[in-house]
This record gives C-alpha cells, sequence and structure tokens, in this order.
C-alpha cells in the first residue's frame, strides 16, 4: 500500500440508498483487471473495443467483475471533497440488479444524491470536467485513495461533458498508463472522450438559481430532474473548501 492508498472504513449506511452492508476494497485500484471491468461500458461503446482489451482479458475482467457485484457485501470506494461532502462510488450487489452506482452526500443530509448509475437503467452523467477535476485533485486524504490517476478512472463512468477541454485527453492517458496495462493507452485516451460512455456528452450550463445542470437525457442533473434546492446543493459540493 503506497502513501496514495490510505485506509478507510466503508459507511456503515447511505442515508437514503437501500444497500449494503459495505466493504472497503482499495487493494482494487491497483488491479489492471479491476480497471478493465469498471470502464468496461465506456469501452464497450467504442466499435474498435477489440483493439484496446483481448479475449482473455475481456473474460477474467468480468469475472472479477461479476464476483463484486455477486457477493453479499458490496464494495465502496469513496472520494472525499472538501466541506465534509462525499463521493461514493458503490458496487450494487443486488441480485438480478447489479451495477454501479454515483452518490454524493453530506453528513447534514437526509439521503444521499444519486448522480449516475452504471448497468440496468443507465443514469448520468453527473460531473462535469470541472467537477471530474475538483474531485481528483484535491488531495484529501481519509477516501479509498489520494491517487489522482485512480480517482479520475474511478469517477470517469460517472463524467459526461460535451465541453471537456483538449487536455483532458492527456489527463485520461496519464491515468491509464499508471493504473492500467492497455497496450495504447493514449489511443485508447483519445478514442474515449468521443464517446464518453452510454450516456452520452450534454452540455452543462448554469440555471436561474446558479445550479450547474446539463441537458442529458438521462441525468438526474438535467434541469427538469429534480428540484432547485436539490440541484444547488449538488453543485456547491464541488467548490466547498
Amino acid at each position: 500500500m503506497t502513501h496514495h492508498d490510505l485506509p478507510c472504513a466503508p459507511p456503515a449506511v447511505i442515508p437514503g440508498y437501500d444497500g449494503g452492508p459495505y466493504r472497503r476494497r482499495p487493494e482494487l485500484l491497483g488491479e489492471h483487471l479491476f480497471w478493465v471491468g469498471h470502464l468496461h461500458n465506456w469501452c464497450a461503446e467504442l466499435e474498435e473495443v477489440e483493439e484496446f482489451v483481448d479475449e482473455a482479458e475481456d473474460l477474467a475482467a468480468g469475472r472479477l467483475r461479476a464476483g463484486l457485484l455477486g457477493g453479499e457485501q458490496w464494495p465502496v470506494f469513496t472520494v472525499p471533497l472538501g466541506g465534509g461532502y462525499l463521493l461514493h462510488v458503490v458496487y450494487r450487489a443486488f441480485a438480478e440488479d447489479e451495477g454501479i452506482d454515483y452518490l454524493l452526500h453530506h453528513p447534514e443530509w437526509d439521503a444521499a444524491e444519486p448522480l449516475a448509475g452504471d448497468e440496468g437503467c443507465f443514469s448520468g452523467p453527473g460531473l462535469c470536467w470541472d467537477e471530474l477535476v475538483a474531485a481528483v485533485d484535491n488531495g484529501l486524504p481519509g477516501g479509498s485513495t489520494a491517487d489522482p490517476h485512480a480517482r479520475l478512472l474511478l469517477l470517469l463512468p460517472a463524467f459526461g461533458d460535451a465541453d471537456a477541454p483538449a487536455g483532458a485527453v492527456e489527463r485520461l492517458a496519464a491515468a491509464l498508463r499508471a493504473r492500467t496495462r492497455f497496450a495504447e493507452p493514449e489511443r485508447l485516451a483519445a478514442a474515449l472522450p468521443a464517446v464518453q460512455g452510454p450516456c452520452g456528452a450534454p452540455r452543462w450550463h448554469l440555471g436561474p438559481e446558479g445550479a450547474r445542470v446539463n441537458d442529458g437525457e438521462y441525468s438526474p442533473r438535467h434541469a427538469d430532474a429534480l428540484p432547485a434546492v436539490r440541484q444547488e446543493r449538488i453543485t456547491a459540493a464541488p467548490a466547498a473548501r
């Protein structure tokens, strides 16, 4: 375990979210096959996906992912934000309703806010590029990892932004080089932002009350998806100090 991979107890409960018991699995963040499985739905959108993942590797990653989604304990990874906010990435292990959920919570809230869901009924994206980078680079301890490369890949499936800067490809390539064994991380990084996962790449803007919202059809942060007060509190989290 490196100084980036800090011990973190899993949450006993996530208010408003029906699941658990939860299990901390930070050791998985150093395994290439974990990332192949975690990014599966993003990569599956690429027509040339077989160029980046061979059949044997894909099968092995699928077995690992199925095991994580089929156990009695739910793996959970946490990224802390400023102001006490937490981003939870939960491997939802409900039988016949498995998937990965991305949740935002604060201790003062009665219930966590769902930002995105991978598998089943897709939802998202829940993070624009600036919010993703804020979570990745804050360096705060107390989560599953403080390593920005691992955080970027962990939160990537919850991201979607039509206006992501050109530097996004370079950041993604660096993370893939650091945490995976993909043969051509630069090519994969260049291809992924073009599809941006099953939920696509919406455009973000500020609503009348200052909440950051998007025009994504499947996003909880669509301008019409949530009451303004909830959109506002979600917007406040990445900028909190």
